[in-house]
């Protein structure tokens, strides 16, 4: 299961859905009514040659778009790899079809295996849009017209940078897509103000040592993101936004973070959570956009495969979850109390 967040996701009804990726399928999770407690689930959904891997991302409407990386073996001749995509139009409700959305090197096989793990966000139209790492060193990018014909593929070179890591994703609260991949000791960073707009050049972090495949974002502000990662040296991890150097924010351990920016106590604050060295889930909050306040990141639960996911539930309450290592899902919820304090762990 290869580290990746964003796969807690609540629909139109209320009710959360979780996904985790395995080789040729991906599993699913349902809460039985909103706000739980009660889940039904796994249920398979599979997709032979399917990576451990899946990016997500929900519509406005709460449709449910996967992307997912699959090797197809071919009788003499290299492994052809490409690029999937399926929609769950409504809670719990049958997946469609994956198609295929190909490789950015095409015929290429070769180069086709040396692609990155793709992210993928969705503009305000609802057509995906969809960047990976290509084979070149450089940015790939693919998406829909707005009658969900996919486009060819496009993208930019990182001039005179090679991107080393994996490509990140995220929209602004305007519509604009912001992508941010790490390269040799930078982290390189376009933007796409609007949905048939060209990619574009924009401010960077010069000296970030950024963890492969630990960027996540939240946005914080008008316009604003937050970029999330943990540091290649010492894996605590960063917040960064242009103009400022990235601020520490403690919390060693693995893989990207799961951001959260909800109210607490009245106050607007930012929950993470990670996968701390131990194995463990690990949860801290601080107030939006004051890394100075500090953070006292806490522990919670047993090791987890992969990386704990955050979302709140249709009752309004945080709630975490992480899949352990013996494959259940396992889910916390914030208690109807004052503070952030969570309730035991339930096993699904």
């Amino acid at each position: 299961m290869t580290p990746t967040t964003g796969w807690l996701l609540r629909g139109r009804d209320g009710r959360l859905t979780a996904y985790a990726a395995t080789p040729g399928a991906v599993l699913r999770w349902t809460e039985t009514r909103p706000g739980g407690p009660d889940w039904e689930g796994p249920r398979e959904l599979p997709l032979p040659g399917l990576l451990p891997y899946v990016a997500l991302a929900r519509s406005a409407e709460g449709y449910v778009h996967l992307l997912g990386v699959r090797d197809r073996a071919r009788s003499g001749e290299a492994t052809e790899r490409d690029l999937v995509h399926a929609v769950q139009y409504q809670t719990g409700r049958p997946l469609r079809d994956w198609q295929s959305v190909g490789n950015p090197h095409g015929k290429d096989r070769a180069k086709g295996a040396r692609i990155g793990l793709p992210s993928l966000v969705l503009d305000t139209t609802g057509s995906v849009h969809l960047f990976v790492r290509n084979a070149n060193g450089g940015l790939s990018a693919k998406h829909q017209s707005p009658t969900g014909r996919w486009q060819p593929w496009g993208g930019a070179n990182a001039e005179n940078t090679t991107l080393t890591g994996e490509t990140a994703a995220a929209t602004t609260d305007g519509g604009a897509i912001d992508i941010l991949v790490p390269a040799e000791g930078a982290a390189v960073r376009w933007l796409r103000p609007r949905p048939d707009a060209k990619l574009e050049r924009a401010d960077e972090e010069p000296t970030a040592a950024v963890a492969p495949g630990t960027v996540t974002a939240e946005c914080t502000g008008t316009g604003r993101l937050t970029r999330f990662w943990r540091d290649a040296g010492d894996t605590t991890v960063r917040a960064w936004r242009p103009g400022a150097a990235p601020a520490p924010l403690g919390g060693p351990g693995t893989g990207p973070l799961a951001p959260l920016r909800t109210p607490v106590d009245g106050y607007d604050c930012t929950i993470l959570a990670g996968r701390g060295p131990d194995g463990r889930p690990q949860v801290a909050a601080y107030p939006t956009e004051d890394e100075d306040a500090g953070l006292d990141w806490t522990p919670t639960g047993t090791p987890c495969a992969g990386v704990p996911a955050l979302a709140l539930d249709g009752t309004g309450r945080v709630v975490l979850a992480a899949v352990a290592l013996d494959g259940t899902l396992r889910v916390t919820r914030q208690k109807d109390e004052s503070g952030l304090a969570l309730e035991a762990w339930r096993t699904v």
